[in-house]
C-alpha cells in the first residue's frame, strides 16, 4: 500500500502484443533510416502475412493518418506507440487502407484499427514491413519478446515498463 502511495515505480509494465499476423523483425533492419535507426522510437517490426491490424494493448486512438497507412495509441501507463503499415505506403494516398476507427476512440486489445490490401502494399509501396515503435521511449524501458512469427492479439512483442 506504501509503495502504491509514495512509490515511483506504482504503475504495472504493460505487454504490448503483436497487431498483425506475420514474421517479428528487430526494429534496426527496417529498410528505412526513420525506423532502422529509432528516430522517432523504439520497438519492433512485422513482416505481415494478412492485411488486418489490431490494437496491440489497450487504449485510445490518437492519430489517424488521413492516409489510412498508419494510426498512433496511447496506453494507460502514457507510452505513445505508432503502427506504421509498410514503408513509403503515404504514397498510396489511402488507396487499399479502411480505417475501423477514428482519433479519440478507446479501443480493447484486439479490436480491428484499419484493413488493408497487401497484394496492393506488396505491389505499389516500398516495403510491407510495419513498424510498431514507442514514441516516447526515453520514458519507457523497453524489453523485447518476440521472435519469428507472431499471432496478432496473442504473441507478446515486448514489455514497457515506466521509467
Amino acid at each position: 500500500m506504501f509503495k502504491k502511495l509514495f512509490g515511483k515505480n506504482n504503475v504495472e509494465p504493460e505487454i504490448i502484443h503483436a497487431p498483425i499476423n506475420g514474421t517479428a523483425v528487430a526494429i534496426e533492419e527496417v529498410p528505412d533510416p526513420t525506423f532502422g535507426q529509432k528516430m522517432i522510437g523504439d520497438g519492433l517490426a512485422i513482416e505481415p502475412k494478412e492485411g488486418k491490424v489490431v490494437a496491440p494493448i489497450d487504449g485510445k486512438v490518437v492519430q489517424v493518418f488521413p492516409t489510412k497507412h498508419a494510426f498512433g495509441i496511447e496506453t494507460d501507463n502514457g507510452a505513445e506507440l505508432l503502427v506504421h503499415i509498410g514503408l513509403e505506403t503515404v504514397a498510396m494516398n489511402g488507396e487499399g487502407f479502411t480505417a475501423h476507427v477514428q482519433e479519440g476512440d478507446k479501443v480493447k486489445a484486439g479490436d480491428v484499427i484499419i484493413e488493408f490490401d497487401l497484394d496492393l502494399v506488396k505491389e505499389r509501396a516500398a516495403h510491407t514491413i510495419t513498424p510498431i515503435v514507442v514514441t516516447n521511449h526515453d520514458q519507457f524501458s523497453l524489453e523485447k519478446l518476440a521472435d519469428g512469427d507472431v499471432v496478432a492479439n496473442e504473441s507478446p512483442l515486448f514489455k514497457l515498463t515506466k521509467k
